[in-house]
């Protein structure tokens, strides 16, 4: 007799998730609070695993789930999983990245508008006994200028609904096409345009070295003075000290918080979060009851899909699933992924168009896949949502950006070759890159220069007339800062003319470096690059 399958519930999740499970004939062992001894012990009994952010699944304890088959996240992140580790094992990841949107859109506006009218402040001054009118002063939405970072799901539901209350809405997402924006209503600006106009901030982006610290000093100074922040994404994206200088120093009127760099927030955290114009909840923008009765049905249903060996629609790593057996096409992935993360931080401007180009040996019938994987590189840095092989080609047509796929059969300098041409609204940026010996990639191109590094870690891109001294006068202020060269290629056209230089270092470039870098006599068009 067949042993029914198991699906291991290690998070509270509404109780319909167990009732759809047993409906399905599906047993669930909800197991709570475990230590990672414990949960060794009963991931090895587990056909599925049910989590949502309290548990952490690494490569450990998927190596101890011999017969686990799917692991589902109820909610959209699932940076609590060990990707890498579930692929390898052949296990599949889905999320739920629907259910939370209404609930953290709703959210967002009930903190600015609760920001706006100092409603925390003015109930607790209120329920202590005191009657201070005048002290709670606040100001009207209608005719401000409402500034969203990130226009994903969630951003656009936040749009949509300030745009009732008369607010004019401006928005930065370098992968929305403007056309798309327009549709939304939404006025496609530069970030740095949005930090000038916006009399309201709030961030919808993924926490990542993109968006690490996106609003710090120097961003903030250059925002209006009494612009007010709200943040309900991820904690990380704002620099909590920054911002609570700028708070006490006037610059900020105000900040909306419901996600902190640490949770529970420590100790040194204290002072920002009681800081008397600052409105602070503990993380709960998804938590409501229809949000996570949401996320459990949809992941539920998934789960129970995958179990039984059925398409599943929100799949995380199926398609690198089938790519893992395929050990010729790996190193090419890994380059098509960080040709387009390289691409997408060396332009300016809205993105509209991505053409991909393989040709010499990258094996045909992988040139989908590749296209695929150019995407999900340029992609990551902005998109709302997590980014992976499976959802880049929806989330690239929901941006409305046009996708474009080339064949060659030769390249004149190379055994094989990966192009990835980028159009801006202000002109059009190619990279491209080769894989070398035993699956070494190389960046080996950047718009007409010819150079040769390795595509990864931290890179310092600069243009500088090529004449004796300059490479020496940045490597001088890479060494005062503390930043060792790892890598160095240049490029040139001829002495005189223009060079492009990259620079690989140990560590992340600081924006004051790069600035002081890009004030250099001769130097211009610098960009500092995580891949």
């Amino acid at each position: 007799m067949r042993t029914p399958m198991t699906v291991l519930i290690t998070d509270n999740v509404d109780p319909l998730c167990m009732e759809m499970l047993e409906q399905a004939g599906i047993t669930p062992n909800v197991q709570l609070k475990r230590s990672p001894e414990e949960l060794k012990a009963l991931a090895a009994e587990a056909d599925g695993w049910i989590i949502r952010s309290g548990t952490t699944i690494t490569a450990d304890l998927i190596e101890a789930a011999d017969r686990l088959k799917v692991i589902g996240r109820a909610g959209v992140g699932v940076d609590n999983v060990d990707l890498e580790a579930a692929t390898r094992r052949g296990i599949l990841v889905i999320n739920a990245p629907d259910g939370n949107t209404i609930s953290t859109a709703e959210h967002t506006c009930a903190m600015m508008m609760a920001l706006a009218r100092q409603i925390p402040q003015a109930n607790a001054s209120l329920r202590a006994g005191r009657w201070e009118r005048k002290q709670f002063s606040g100001s009207e939405l209608y005719e401000k200028t409402l500034g969203i970072v990130g226009i994903g799901k969630i951003g656009r539901a936040v749009g949509q609904r300030m745009q009732g209350f008369g607010m004019h809405v401006i928005g930065f997402d370098p992968v929305l096409a403007p056309e798309a924006a327009e549709r939304l209503g939404i006025e496609l600006v530069s970030l740095d345009e949005l930090f000038e106009r916006s009399d309201v901030i709030t961030l919808h982006t993924p926490l990542n070295d993109a968006t690490r610290g996106l609003l710090n000093r120097e961003t903030l100074a250059r925002c209006k003075k009494g612009v007010r922040i709200v943040n309900c994404a991820r904690g990380g994206i704002v620099d909590e000290q920054a911002l609570l200088e700028a708070l006490e120093s006037g610059h900020v009127g105000g900040a909306a918080l419901d996600v902190y760099s640490q949770e529970p927030p420590p100790e040194a955290l204290q002072r920002l979060i009681q800081h008397p114009k600052v409105v602070a909840t503990p993380h709960i923008a998804a938590s409501t009851a229809e949000a996570q009765q949401k996320v459990a049905v949809q992941i539920t249903e998934q789960v129970i899909l995958a179990l039984k060996g059925e398409p599943v629609s929100t799949p995380v790593n199926a398609m690198a699933i089938r790519m893992a057996a395929q050990r010729e096409v790996q190193p090419y992935l890994r380059l098509a992924d960080a040709l387009g993360r390289i691409g997408s931080q060396l332009i300016e401007g809205s993105l509209h168009r991505v053409t991909v180009r393989c040709a010499g040996d990258v094996p045909r019938r992988y040139t989908e896949v590749l296209s695929v994987a150019v995407l999900k590189g340029v992609l990551s840095r902005w998109a709302s949502d997590p980014v992976n092989l499976i959802n880049a080609p929806f989330l690239a047509r929901e941006m409305g950006l046009a996708v474009e796929e080339q064949r060659g059969s030769t390249t004149d300098s190379y055994t094989n070759l990966i192009e990835v041409e980028l159009g801006t609204s202000q002109g059009t940026r190619c990279v491209a890159g080769t894989i070398f010996g035993a699956g070494e990639p190389r960046l080996v191109q950047v718009d007409t220069y010819r150079l040769e590094i390795p595509p990864e870690g931290h890179l310092l891109f600069y243009q500088n007339i090529d004449r004796p001294g300059m490479l020496a006068t940045v490597g001088r202020i890479l060494a005062e800062n503390n930043l060792n060269i790892a890598a160095l290629s240049l490029g040139r056209t001829g002495r005189g003319s223009m060079a492009l230089t990259v620079v690989g270092v140990d560590e992340p470039i600081p924006e004051a470096v790069r600035t002081r870098i890009a004030a250099l006599d001769g130097v211009s068009s610098v960009y500092a690059v995580e891949v």
